[in-house]
């Protein structure tokens, strides 16, 4: 039995050494779903450097609050971050944030995830991913943020045959489930208020993000603990789809670095840039654990895309994004935490 307060990587707590200078430039920033998975690490990065952070999210039970609670206390240990449970769409809330706290820059990663569920209550993914997206960007536009990131997806790619992806795919205007438009549209409103308002906002496409306090829905966690607990693993379909697996550290690095560039108006992929087949990251699994997996095969899910890889030279160039970690190393990084936390 998994313990909730083992769940969570060890948050670093130091803060950096700066001089007058480097002060200056510290930022204000609001981190939406900074109790997540990567929420959690982005707000992490920020704090250890010197940022003040304000974390809002609403703890919803996607998967167990525990897990969330967990990521907010270990940050709360740090006296330069701050947390506020509540909803997104609740405007007065986000007006009384901007107010007290000064926000300077905006680190937007809420939203409800998943593809598979986002069909069966397409409902809850409109309200939470762009109602609460626009609420974020109307009362954002009224102060002066310096710069926002906002997250989307590499789902919005749809089943594009332009190999790797890249951000100026035409096939992200055909996405194939509610989730993936939804961030489409975020995208969008984006655009909108860059163009309106002369907001800077910068959209990060993530591919597969995983590692340490990882998401527990999703397959790189579902595969370490079936692999350790010695229980079946559905494989969907053939075992022939790849991932573009993006470890969290990289992934971080990226993200920040977007924070920190306020460009006008860009979309950036954030993944790996190579990919892994479904059998691949089984066999993968089985190395890095030490143990058989139970396989237990089922057909293809509605929604799921067969292939996802990045062109990440847009985000290399310009933000000098530079992923490092192999699926393999991470999957080694990620099995160590969890057969310490789990």
């Amino acid at each position: 039995m998994m313990c909730p307060h083992c769940l969570v990587a060890p948050l670093r707590r130091t803060m950096p050494a700066c001089g007058k200078g480097e002060l200056a430039h510290m930022k204000k920033v609001l981190v939406t779903g900074a109790a997540g998975f990567i929420g959690s690490h982005v707000a992490e990065a920020l704090v250890g450097r010197g940022d003040t952070v304000v974390g809002i999210d609403n703890l919803n039970d996607y998967y167990p609050v525990a897990f969330k609670k967990r990521n907010v206390e270990e940050l709360s240990k740090n006296g330069a971050f701050h947390f506020v449970q509540g909803e997104l769409e609740d405007v007065a809330l986000l007006n009384d944030i901007f107010h007290k706290h000064g926000i300077t820059h905006i680190a937007h990663l809420a939203a409800r995830a998943g593809v598979r569920p986002s069909i069966e209550n397409p409902y809850i993914y409109a309200s939470a991913n762009f109602n609460g997206t626009l609420s974020l960007l109307e009362v954002a536009r009224k102060h002066s943020v310096e710069n926002t990131v906002v997250t989307s997806s590499s789902s919005v790619y749809g089943n594009s045959t332009r190999i790797p992806f890249r951000e100026d795919d035409s096939a992200t205007d055909r996405p194939i489930s509610p989730y993936a438009a939804t961030k489409k549209a975020t995208e969008v409103l984006s655009y909108t208020y860059h163009k309106l308002y002369g907001m800077r906002i910068n959209v990060v496409r993530p591919f597969t993000v995983y590692g340490p306090r990882g998401r527990p829905d999703m397959a790189p966690w579902l595969f370490l603990s079936a692999a350790r607990n010695g229980t079946p693993i559905k494989k969907f379909g053939n075992g022939d789809t790849r991932r573009d697996y993006t470890f969290i550290r990289d992934f971080t690095q990226g993200f920040v670095s977007a924070l920190d560039k306020p460009l006008g108006y860009e979309i950036f992929n954030l993944g790996n840039s190579s990919t892994v087949s479904l059998n691949e990251a089984l066999d993968i699994v089985e190395r890095v654990s030490g143990k058989k997996l139970i396989i237990e095969q089922h057909p293809p899910q509605p929604g799921d895309v067969e292939l996802t890889n990045a062109d990440v030279s847009k985000a290399r160039g310009l933000l000098g994004y530079a992923p490092t970690t192999s699926f393999e190393e991470g999957m080694r990084e990620f099995n160590a935490w969890f057969a310490a936390n789990v």
